[in-house]
């Protein structure tokens, strides 16, 4: 069988009605409970010679997106780095920032770079690349931050688009809720998109240097099924399934599309840092969700997802599509989150000397 293609969400560009930029507002909320945690990174866990090392500091946020939740998301860390700064007494001259957004070629870097902030105090790059791959030159970064982007795999399990295999995925578009053979492909393709996501980061990544993690996830010992996160993809494949006994497009579409993304427990993300080797765990909590309304949910599904589902489906569906989502989100609201289990996973991590 042949390899399966890369994974590369197509977001809703632009500033239109469904577009990522004014549909976004759930991800800035993660951001926004984890702001008091990167305070604490910088302040605590920041090496103060990696602050003198050097004229300029760098800093990357991959899966930047169209904005606007990374520009927030930086000028967090910009001002959590100021105040380090002037707190350092042996430090006379602060350097200089400049700041690497990275996102997939596709994303739309001219809508993000036309709403920069004016008064921004940092340099802006614009890095095109997917970022389980190399995308910056060997110990050039100081700080790296990637907030609900890192859950997203480099490539689907090949087993799950096979027809011949345990693990083929018919009528699902997740691991959610499917067979024991499927999610252990998910769990394969997660284990090994991880080590070499931080594998990739510690050649780019000074010695000391930190990497900050905001990624959806699920309590320690939260079976796959009952994690909200989960769930919100259980019930959109069930909408797409819908559409398909409508007639308005194909099953095997439907059997030949499933979500790239894997929501990883704190003892898992741990266990993954810890046998890839290069970096030591600072922190990692669990940072609870604000409940958002099934409109707010089905929005930013929509917006982070619409670009391709169009591509693999058809413009054609995603009116009725995501009115079904909407539709079922209320009428199941209480199954989604009866659990507790809406939760973000923060991880800092410390970029160690290795032989």
């Amino acid at each position: 069988m042949e390899e399966t293609e890369a994974v590369a969400y197509t977001i809703t560009g632009g500033s239109g009605q469904y577009s990522y930029s004014k549909n976004s507002n759930f991800q800035r909320k993660a951001a926004d409970a984890a702001k008091e945690l990167i305070n604490k990174s910088i302040a605590e866990k920041l090496d103060a010679d990696i602050l003198s090392s050097s004229n300029t500091f760098r800093l990357a946020d991959l899966g930047c997106a169209a904005g606007p939740n990374t520009f927030v998301a930086v000028q967090n860390i910009i001002d959590a780095l100021e105040q380090k700064f002037q707190n350092q007494e042996k430090i006379s001259h602060p350097p200089e920032f400049q700041v690497f957004f990275n996102d997939h070629a596709s994303n739309d870097f001219n809508h993000l770079f036309t709403t920069l902030p004016q008064e921004r105090r940092y340099f802006a790059v614009g890095v095109p690349g997917s970022f389980h791959g190399r995308i910056f030159p060997r110990a050039s970064l100081h700080f790296v931050h990637s907030s609900y982007a890192a859950n997203v795999f480099s490539r689907l399990p090949k087993e799950v688009m096979d027809r011949k295999s345990p693990a083929w995925n018919k009528g699902r578009i997740h691991y959610s809720n499917s067979t024991d053979e499927v999610v252990k492909a998910y769990e394969t393709q997660y284990a090994k998109d991880m080590e070499s996501f931080l594998k990739t980061r510690a050649e780019e990544i000074v010695h000391g240097g930190l990497l900050a993690l905001i990624v959806p996830g699920r309590p320690n010992g939260t079976p796959h099924s009952e994690a909200f996160v989960n769930r919100t993809c259980e019930v959109l494949g069930s909408c797409l399934v819908d559409v398909a006994n409508k007639g308005m497009i194909n099953n095997e579409l439907v059997d030949s599309f499933n979500v790239g993304t894997y929501f990883a427990s704190p003892q898992e993300m741990e266990a993954v840092v810890k046998r890839q080797g290069c970096f030591s765990i600072e922190i990692i909590e669990s940072v609870p969700l604000e409940r958002a309304r099934p409109k707010e949910i089905s929005s930013t599904l929509r917006a982070g997802m619409g670009g391709t589902i169009k591509e693999h489906f058809g413009e054609e569906i995603l009116d009725e599509l995501f009115d079904l989502f909407y539709k079922k989100l209320e009428e199941n609201s209480s199954f989604i989150y009866d659990s507790g289990n809406a939760i973000s996973l923060f991880v800092l991590l410390k970029r160690v000397a290795t032989e």
